[in-house]
């Protein structure tokens, strides 16, 4: 009787349990700002989401979320988004203060039934970590255009060496990559500048964009102007120069005997190089779903530098938990709302029962595809 009185009032007590209305909750945490939205709808899960890189830290204001983003609020989920205490490649304040976030809404919400984290560009790159480093604390990770690699090798073989090459073909231009003036600002008039400078000299322009894969000038023009803003942001983090290309043999398929005979060669400052190297070097052990989604033509973070974890995924024997998805558009994140929502939907079909989604072509993509071949037959 005891026990059957007890469940009859657990019972009264969970039906008595105040519901959380819907909202939107902008506030500050240790200095960073944050954002939490829950929808109407609200099944108890939690999306985390980590923005990408930004000169500045972030803010938030009232209003309706981006389409990209209230795809989550919109199949039932809370999202909550913390704009870091600070700019930059701030991924130590990113962890910090997401971590934080997380802690906060479960104190003030209740436990989530599941946590999600998500995030684009830098912050894809943060859901790789998240996953990897917080397992226990994320059900699943969605990796949006993330440069899915280790910093040193994305950093200093791609953006550093991408700047050499540059500098030996077009000297001046730029400021020397390894000690930039502190400001140095990458905008579009800078973007433009360069543009025409490379647009000078269209010999030289061809081959730098057969080096470094862009599909144009203005493109090329936009990722060196963003890279080396980049670099002084590591350069003033770091406390140095964190890159090294002594040891480095440049491959072109033009002169490049000359090429390597002629760019100049830095030595790193070794604790520079030890921060980037902890900010971040991915182990590739994942012990929980991870699916990443990247376009297939993406000037800021060419195809290359994501094709580097399944590398790693393999090496730890974590292949069951990693897909790799890809959309055919043009651009750095250029990835639709509806196809963020897919790979969601997926993504928890394979946390909820283990279904595991096709790597490859991403099933929006090829929905359309169909769509469209359908439609030329009428």
């Amino acid at each position: 009787m005891k026990l059957i009185n007890a469940l009859v009032l657990l019972a009264t007590l969970c039906v008595a349990a105040p519901k959380i209305e819907p909202k939107t909750e902008i506030g500050e945490l240790n200095g960073a700002k944050f954002r939490v939205d829950i929808p109407e709808n609200w099944n108890g899960g939690l999306v985390m989401y980590c923005h990408g890189y930004s000169p500045v830290a972030g803010v938030f204001k009232e209003g309706k979320l981006p389409a990209v983003l209230a795809v989550f609020t919109e199949q039932g989920y809370a999202l909550a988004q913390s704009g870091y205490a600070a700019g930059g490649w701030a991924i130590q304040e990113a962890v910090e203060d997401t971590e934080a976030l997380r802690r906060y809404f479960t104190n003030k919400y209740g436990k989530p039934k599941e946590t999600f984290i998500t995030g684009h560009s830098m912050g894809g790159f943060l859901t790789m970590l998240f996953m990897e480093r917080f397992a226990p604390s994320y059900d699943a990770g969605l990796a949006l255009c993330g440069p899915l690699a280790p910093t040193t090798y994305f950093m200093e073989r791609g953006a550093f060496d991408a700047r050499v090459v540059f500098d030996y073909y077009f000297p001046g231009a730029l400021p020397p990559p390894d000690k930039i003036p502190s400001g140095y600002k990458n905008s579009p008039e800078a973007a433009k500048q360069l543009q025409a400078v490379m647009d000078s000299q269209p010999e030289k322009a061809a081959v730098l964009l057969r080096y470094s894969g862009a599909h144009n000038t203005k493109d090329l023009a936009g990722t060196l102007t963003f890279i080396t803003f980049m670099l002084l942001d590591l350069q003033q983090r770091s406390g140095g120069n964190p890159f090294d290309n002594r040891n480095n043999i440049y491959e072109t398929t033009d002169d490049y005997n000359a090429l390597n005979d002629g760019v100049k060669r830095y030595a790193a400052d070794s604790r520079a190089a030890e921060y980037v190297r902890n900010w971040y070097t991915p182990t590739g052990k994942l012990t929980r779903p991870m699916l990443a989604i990247h376009t297939s033509y993406d000037p800021l973070v060419p195809v290359r530098i994501p094709a580097r974890y399944p590398e790693l995924v393999e090496q730890t024997g974590s292949q069951s938990m990693f897909v790799q998805q890809y959309v055919k558009h043009d651009g750095h994140c250029a990835i639709l709302p509806n196809e963020v929502a897919a790979g969601f939907t997926e993504l928890r079909e394979w946390k909820d029962k283990g279904v595991k989604p096709h790597a490859g072509l991403h099933p929006e993509t090829k929905v359309a595809a169909s769509s469209q071949s359908k439609g030329s037959d009428r």
